[in-house]
């Protein structure tokens, strides 16, 4: 199919072979003239033409380069004319998104700055409240059938309750503090080589001592030995570590959770599987959404842990989807491309 500019030099370009052929029927000297009146007025148009068609094809890599986020790119450096009038149309939208960039830059590191000063607060109440539990605890140890003091198993739990919630409270303050931080962009990744190998031992080790108590086994046997990528490893295992915690939570006594890996020259894949209960169908377009609570989640789960998972992973050039399989449980996959971030 011909364009508009296709037509309109066909088009043109026929009504300069009509007037030569008529001026031949004519005589040789009508004919001369009509070749250089065609020729007069054609390699003009034609050179201007091809210029604006530079012009345009200019203005079309330059607001290709707006679009992924080079803000260097200038406008008013086009001369005047047609293409003139839309680039001054574009600096004026740059500018603005400019602005708007800027107001939500600000915006959102000082919503992570006052995020950062809540939480300093909060920590102040929480250390000299974990301080007296763990007193309070002390005495119960040392009168552990009650006594006079009024000790006893009630007592010994409703303080192993409140020592749980404040241990939640703190994770809770610097699972948020780590979100708004990545929010504002104010975190620094350090770009480093990390083996999926020792990702998973140190994203596990926290929990072993609680899959004992569980039975529950980790099967790392399908991770290629030398996969790894290019990231941040600290970020990385608070990652991969809040996937484990899930799986964790919704695997039954004695269940088992298995971790694949393998690189190729495109990604490195790293695959969380459980055969828990899995997850509910109309759950799955939003669970890594911010406070988003399962239909299966626990009673302590508050919805923030898979979310800072995602947000972890995108800056870090990764992705992550959720599935279910079909033998049952969960699955997890994460993806972290290669090139530059």
């Amino acid at each position: 199919m011909w364009n508009k500019d296709g037509i309109h030099w066909f088009v043109y370009l026929a009504s300069a072979v009509f007037g030569l052929t008529a001026g031949m029927f004519l005589s040789y000297k009508a004919a001369l003239l009509a070749v250089g009146c065609v020729a007069f007025c054609t390699l003009p148009a034609f050179f201007f033409e091809c210029r604006r068609k530079r012009k345009l094809r200019a203005l079309a890599l330059d607001m290709d380069r707006l679009l992924h986020g080079d803000y260097r790119v200038r406008f008013k450096n086009y001369e005047e004319g047609e293409t003139e009038v839309v680039a001054n149309e574009l600096a004026k939208i740059t500018d603005t998104l400019q602005t708007q960039a800027e107001k939500l830059r600000n915006e959102k590191k000082y919503l992570a700055d006052s995020i950062a000063d809540i939480s300093h607060q909060i920590r102040t109440p929480l250390t000299a409240l974990n301080l007296t539990l763990e007193t309070m605890g002390g005495r119960e140890a040392a009168d552990p059938l009650g006594g006079e003091a009024g000790f006893g198993e009630e007592y010994a739990l409703r303080l192993k309750q409140a020592k749980q919630l404040t241990h939640r409270i703190e994770w809770l303050i610097e699972a948020l503090l780590k979100l708004s931080k990545l929010d504002a962009g104010t975190v620094e990744f350090v770009r480093e080589t990390v083996t999926v190998e020792k990702l998973i031992r140190d994203a596990a080790k926290p929990f072993g001592i609680l899959m004992d108590l569980r039975g529950q086994t980790l099967d790392t046997k399908k991770v290629m030995r030398d996969a790894a990528f290019t990231g941040d490893l600290a970020w990385s295992t608070e990652a991969v570590g809040n996937i484990l915690k899930n799986c964790i939570e919704h695997t039954a006594e004695g269940g088992l959770i298995s971790v694949a890996a393998c690189e190729n020259a495109i990604y490195t894949e790293i695959v969380v599987e459980d055969n828990g209960e899995g997850f509910d169908p109309q759950d799955l377009p939003h669970l890594f959404e911010r406070f988003y609570k399962g239909r299966n989640s626990s009673g302590n789960s508050v919805g923030i842990g898979l979310a800072l998972t995602r947000a972890i992973l995108l800056v870090q050039n990764g992705t992550i989807c959720a599935e279910n399989r079909r033998e049952g449980g969960a699955r997890f996959l994460i993806r972290i491309y290669k090139g530059i971030v």
